[in-house]
């Protein structure tokens, strides 16, 4: 199997998109995201904001660069949804979780709105919207509610009667950072890609500089680390506790993405440190794979496996390849594609599985719900290595 392959690359996500072509659409509106192994829904009423906006950018990856045409209706279906359900417009504000097509839960979190951003900015790039209007209001919608102007950061959590949550955290930061480099790849406009240098110069040299030269997840108000958050619900979905290895090689991702458009040596430096100290650290020589999370001194504190930590890895592994022409993360991508060829990876009914224990046996008949899956990083990080092997 040559993984290092655009064909190879093209197939897979056709594979992926193929698992969910069968029941992904409602036609009373958006998208199932709730998906057994076999394909088969449960939970049908229940969605996310993060799944109906990862399902969009899914959807205008496929557009956009695989060339196929026949999702287009899916994208407007899923923008739909968005608008008409998920923002409300009394309460100017996107609703987080939506269960029988009505809000379930208000809060606005930055996590959710740097997808929504994504989603605009993939779409817009997919030909699929036809302005730039929902991407410069959603900019807007994150500068007067999260932006912390004395940082360079964002906040995360806005409650329904408007006060901001002392927590911040880097992943709403990671990922609105990921949101403003689409949008300026989307529109050109400086100001986008200042933001995202700011946010990762921020997060990956100052705060990091501070929590022994990696990225740590939590923070109070002050953003100064909070070491103590979480700690005793370290499987918690957005918010873990501990060092994470995803994190840290999605950061190497997005340093690199930054540095494809605007080089500086710290960048490659960085992303170079991140990925190198995270693999090591995290990758299990018994059974294979990155384990999820790892303490202070290296010790692991979850050792489970996710999906999204192998893919984003892959992603980072081939991004270093061509940025630093060294060998071994050619070997660290074959290793990890190996890795979830013969574990994650459902050669029966296709796509990945979400979640296996350290010996790589499941937890579940659940291969997709809403807000923890929906392929969105694995789609994610096959086009980005298969635009990689064009250039």
């Amino acid at each position: 199997m040559n993984f290092f392959s655009r064909t190879f690359l093209a197939d897979h996500c056709v594979s992926i998109y193929s698992f969910y072509e069968p029941n992904i659409i409602d036609c009373e509106g958006g998208y199932f995201q709730n998906f057994n192994d076999d394909g088969s829904l449960f939970d049908k009423d229940v969605r996310h904001l993060v799944s109906s906006t990862r399902i969009i950018v899914n959807y205008a990856l496929a557009v956009k660069y695989l060339g196929q045409t026949q999702h287009i209706d899916k994208i407007k279906h899923g923008l739909d949804y968005l608008e008409k359900v998920h923002w409300r417009e009394a309460e100017q504000g996107y609703a987080w979780t939506i269960a029988n097509n009505a809000p379930s839960d208000m809060t606005q979190q930055a996590y959710g709105y740097a997808f929504v951003l994504l989603a605009y900015a993939a779409s817009f790039k997919a030909g699929v919207v036809k302005n730039t209007v929902k991407i410069e209001h959603i900019f807007d919608l994150l500068e007067q509610r999260f932006w912390q102007v004395d940082y360079g950061l964002y906040a995360d959590t806005l409650s329904t009667e408007g006060e901001l949550s002392p927590y911040r955290g880097q992943n709403a930061n990671m990922h609105i950072c990921e949101a403003m480099i689409a949008a300026y790849q989307a529109t050109g406009v400086n100001k986008f890609l200042e933001r995202a240098q700011t946010i990762a110069k921020n997060i990956c040299v100052v705060l990091a500089n501070k929590t022994n030269g990696l990225v740590w997840e939590h923070y109070d108000a002050n953003f100064e680390a909070d070491w103590l958050y979480n700690k005793d619900d370290p499987k918690n979905i957005y918010r873990p506790w501990g060092y994470q290895p995803g994190h840290q090689t999605e950061w190497t991702k997005l340093l690199l993405l930054i540095n494809e458009i605007s080089p500086e040596p710290w960048l490659v430096e960085k992303a170079t440190e991140l990925f190198d100290r995270s693999y090591q650290l995290a990758w299990d020589n018994e059974h294979g794979g990155l384990v999820y999370g790892f303490d202070h001194d290296g010790n692991w504190c979850d050792t489970d496996k996710y999906f999204w930590v192998q893919a984003e890895s892959i992603a980072s592994a081939a991004m270093l390849f061509k940025a630093t022409n060294d060998e071994k993360y050619l070997t660290h991508y074959h290793q990890l594609w190996h890795y979830c060829w013969e574990n994650f990876i459902d050669h029966k009914y296709g796509a990945w599985y979400r979640l296996l224990k350290q010996d790589n046996s499941k937890y579940s008949n659940k291969k997709s719900s809403a807000g923890a899956k929906c392929d969105y990083h694995t789609l994610g990080a096959c086009i980005e290595v298969y635009n990689l092997l064009q250039k």
